[in-house]
């Protein structure tokens, strides 16, 4: 059944109604600004963040194609903003400028569909209501390997469309809705940097996803501990035959705590002192994913990355059903039949995979590394030059 437009409306919640007054305020000013910087492109990630391919675009931008005139919004107390202005103009994320920027750009370019000075308000008059026409590039966070109904044409209505894997890019073409020539296959902007990868044969990493269902369903951290999922990972951050096996092959280990539950963050932690646990914000995920040897994930994309790197993924997936059933419904990518690396649902033969992985040399068995090369046909370093590229014609059509 159609969502209905009141119940999208519900939406707006009262902290956004003062971003729907600057929105308003912007109107007439960004109407005139947009001749005086007729070709402004409005890059960003989340308001904190410049790690991912809206910041890798920018500073390709600025190296390749300085005659560009882009900009990148970011808040001010971010930890990456001195970085991110050394290199380039930036606006403050969410402030009045950002929204005159936003109304004025040619283009707004983005890794996160929620990249905007305000999701709710720019989704009512973007998509409800459809009254705001503006170029919108959607750069993509990771690989899409399940069904994202959010992203399918009518509850986006992006200009363009990136995606970096063959069967992914006709996933989406074929069934996200979008009209001729949006979806592209131009390679994540970021996956330039992966190519100059050079591992730390001794740095395992541990990163998974979150789960949607905890929003609703843990309120406190007692509630959280008793989830599955929390369950799930603490039993193998404790498990003394992961320790043992860490200290017999001279192995370190980062758990990275998602973003997503970083409210739980404090819930996790290792008996191990070959076990390190960061928090989302501590650590630089980009230049993780680049210097482990061995990724340890449940379903995140970030395997993607390692996948495009050609190093070797060992999946841990306790509770697959119920992520199937209550996160994400499932896509064209099939774990058996696709993945880059051996499954496991229990701690003991996911400990067994990586023992494994870890006696090969940390090397990706040929079976996966075959798979690796058939899905991902762009690994020439030149996937921000595409995007610019692509951006360049969806701002040439008028």
């Amino acid at each position: 059944m159609k969502e209905s437009i009141l119940s999208k409306l519900k939406r707006i919640r009262p902290g956004d109604l003062g971003h729907f007054v600057l929105f308003l305020l912007a109107l007439l000013p960004a109407a005139i600004y947009r001749r005086r910087r007729p070709h402004l492109w409005l890059l960003c990630e989340y308001a904190y963040e410049a790690q991912d391919n809206g910041f890798a675009l920018f500073r390709y931008l600025k190296t390749a194609h300085p005659e560009v005139d882009a900009v990148y919004a970011i808040k001010r107390n971010a930890k990456a903003y001195p970085a991110v202005a050394a290199i380039g103009p930036v606006v403050a994320f969410g402030s009045f400028r950002h929204w005159v920027y936003y109304l004025a750009a040619e283009v707004n370019v983005s890794s996160q569909k929620g990249g905007k000075p305000n999701a709710a308000v720019c989704y009512l008059f973007e998509v409800v209501l459809g009254w705001l026409k503006n170029r919108r590039a959607f750069l993509q966070h990771g690989v899409i390997k399940d069904d994202l109904p959010f992203l399918h044409e009518p509850q986006a209505k992006l200009s363009l469309f990136t995606c970096s894997a063959q069967p992914e890019y006709e996933f989406v073409r074929d069934t996200f809705g979008y009209p001729d020539g949006v979806v592209r296959l131009l390679g994540l902007c970021r996956f330039d940097d992966l190519l100059d990868a050079k591992p730390d044969p001794a740095l395992v990493l541990i990163l998974p996803t979150w789960r949607m269902w905890l929003e609703r369903d843990c309120r406190s951290d007692a509630a959280f501990r008793e989830s599955a999922y929390f369950r799930g990972w603490d039993a193998f951050l404790r498990d003394p035959a992961l320790d043992a096996l860490l200290k017999e092959t001279g192995r370190r280990a980062v758990f990275c705590v998602h973003r997503n539950v970083s409210r739980f963050e404090t819930c996790f932690s290792s008996d191990s002192e070959r076990i390190a646990v960061k928090k989302w914000d501590e650590v630089d995920v980009p230049a993780l994913l680049k210097e482990a040897a061995v990724l340890v994930t449940d379903f995140s994309s970030v395997y993607m990355d390692f996948a495009y790197m050609q190093k070797p993924v060992v999946y841990y997936q306790f509770d697959r059903e119920r992520f199937r059933s209550g996160h994400l419904p499932v896509g064209y990518f099939d774990y058996a039949r696709d993945g880059f690396g051996p499954i496991a649902e229990t701690v003991e033969g996911t400990v067994d995979a990586l023992r494994g992985t870890i006696e090969n040399g940390c090397r990706m068995a040929p079976l996966y590394r075959q798979r690796a090369e058939r899905f991902f046909p762009l690994r020439d370093g030149r996937c921000s030059e595409r995007t610019y590229e692509a951006i360049k014609e969806i701002c040439s059509k008028r």
